[in-house]
């Protein structure tokens, strides 16, 4: 790409005295808001969050790379903008197949080749493939599929075989989706046996969002987190016990806080923000149990901290959260969760490296896929031209060598999805479509987004442009304003689609 080629892509050799263990937490469906760190109005107290956010390099222009789970995770471990692959599914049950392709490099597998011993606990959410009794793929969606299911039979395509090495968790969102079973490494040890009774459950307005599927003997959706933590704490304990000298990378993706909002037992009214406030309050118990490991090993010097959210927060959330609580979940951005508006994809992002970053914070606007450009940087590795074609090496960001005056990212793309997209060069951001690209804002009914409805000051427009230094709450659309930028940006695109790469070639 020309207007890339000219990029010096800037690898420095690994500063600290060997190589760096790496531990990324990923939440659900948080908000910029939820975070006392980024809205000090916030009604949820979060203190281990807020003492990461001193200890780390606090990002306020940090964007997950979809409005939506499955393809910001894809995006994640990949560093390839999910759009790229055409795979729309959003998996909710025991369908597949997995979403990264067998001979598509991930971060994992990265640096298991490189040393590290990998480990997912928690939320897969990239589709598996499960089989019947004639171990036939099962392509069935929802209850029936999961009804379809024999569990003894191993799973082909899941943790294991795209770079882990270990794996525990769910195939799905754990306490949303039809399967409610745990998985370890590539079975379900504990196959469930009977369908979910909702009844004991409890009834808010945070608790919907539950399907009716079937449920292990073992799992108890008001305590999903605790058990991810549990398992997290057992890896960190064993691995350094047995391989003190050997690096390790730590996925831990949490079911906190996608509803239903269900905090264990030791939470309940542990707020005054309600059920979702109390499961919020969890999630940064949960964060800071990790970071106290991580001290009692004597390990956090030459640990990466990686904080996020794989998107904004959800549409029944906010509605409840800002009618009850007076809370914004979104503050103070347009949108919310399947919003291409900053609301649904601009998230809390923290990182955290004794041994390298100096605690600040920066405006510097960067993407989630940059984490393995970043990682590849940091352990002095080349990464091939085929992998990672959307992800930028943050390393001048993180070593503080990078201008603050000077972006260095020379664009961002953010998906639905539905692969709508939108480009963002430095304050310029266009929406390559009408409306929020994801929530229909004209629905009637308990949770409907009426109320949200800003007036369209181009209604004609067949896309939208916004400038957010001067409109950062996308209230005006420019589009016919300023016809030049939107043909710049659309071309600019247009150009990253056809050449498959946001991200500069590497030598």
């Amino acid at each position: 790409m020309k207007f890339l080629a000219t990029l010096a892509l800037c690898t420095l050799p690994l500063i600290a005295h060997k190589k760096p263990n790496i531990l990324l937490i990923l939440t659900d469906d948080l908000g910029y808001g939820d975070l006392q760190t980024y809205h000090p109005e916030s009604k949820i107290p979060t203190p281990h969050l807020n003492k990461l956010a001193t200890q780390s390099l606090k990002f306020t222009d940090a964007h997950s790379p979809s409005t939506v789970c499955c393809p910001t995770r894809y995006s994640i471990l990949t560093g390839q903008m999910n759009f790229r692959t055409g795979n729309k599914s959003i998996f909710c049950g025991v369908e597949g197949p997995c979403m990264i392709a067998p001979d598509r490099p991930t971060i994992a597998s990265f640096l298991q080749k490189n040393g590290y011993q990998t480990a997912l606990i928690g939320k897969w959410h990239l589709g598996l493939t499960f089989f019947d009794k004639d171990k036939k793929r099962i392509t069935t969606r929802g209850l029936k599929g999961v009804q379809q299911a024999d569990f003894s039979h191993p799973i082909p395509d899941g943790p294991m075989h795209r770079g882990f090495h270990h794996f525990f968790g769910t195939a799905c969102c754990p306490t949303t989706d039809f399967l409610y079973s745990y998985i370890e490494q590539d079975r379900v040890p504990n196959p469930p046996t009977k369908l979910l009774d909702r009844t004991p459950l409890p009834k808010h307005p945070y608790s919907r969002d539950n399907r009716v599927g079937l449920i292990s003997p073992d799992f108890d959706l008001e305590n999903v987190d605790q058990v991810f933590l549990k398992k997290s704490i057992e890896f960190l304990k064993s691995h350094h016990s047995k391989n003190p000298e050997q690096p390790f990378f730590l996925f831990h993706s949490m079911q906190a806080v996608h509803l239903p909002s269900f905090p264990s037992k030791k939470f309940q009214g542990s707020t005054k923000a309600g059920p979702h406030g109390d499961f919020i309050h969890e999630m940064d118990w949960v964060t800071g149990q990790l970071l106290k490991t991580l001290d009692d090993l004597n390990i956090a010097d030459n640990t990466i901290v990686i904080f996020g959210s794989d998107n904004g927060p959800e549409v029944p959330t906010v509605i409840a959260m800002r009618r009850d609580h007076k809370h914004d979940g979104a503050h103070p951005w347009r949108g919310v969760k399947r919003d291409q508006w900053e609301g649904g994809h601009r998230t809390p992002f923290l990182i955290r490296w004794p041994a390298m970053i100096k605690p600040r914070t920066t405006s510097q606007p960067v993407s989630q896929t940059d984490l393995f450009a970043t990682i590849a940087a940091i352990l002095n590795k080349k990464l091939p031209n085929n992998a990672a074609e959307d992800s930028f090496n943050l390393l001048p960001i993180l070593n503080g060598s990078q201008p603050e005056d000077q972006t260095l990212r020379p664009l961002l793309l953010t998906q639905t999805w539905s692969h709508q997209l939108a480009i963002r060069v430095g304050d310029w951001k266009y929406l390559d479509h009408h409306g929020s690209g994801g929530n229909r804002y004209d629905r009637e009914g308990s949770w409907s987004m009426k109320p949200y409805i800003l007036p369209e000051k181009d209604p004609t427009a067949p896309g939208q442009l916004y400038n957010l230094k001067n409109d950062p709450g996308e209230t005006t659309n420019l589009y016919s304003k300023h016809p030049e930028i939107v043909t710049r940006l659309k071309s600019l695109l247009e150009e990253t689609k056809k050449s498959g790469r946001s991200a500069p070639e590497r030598p």
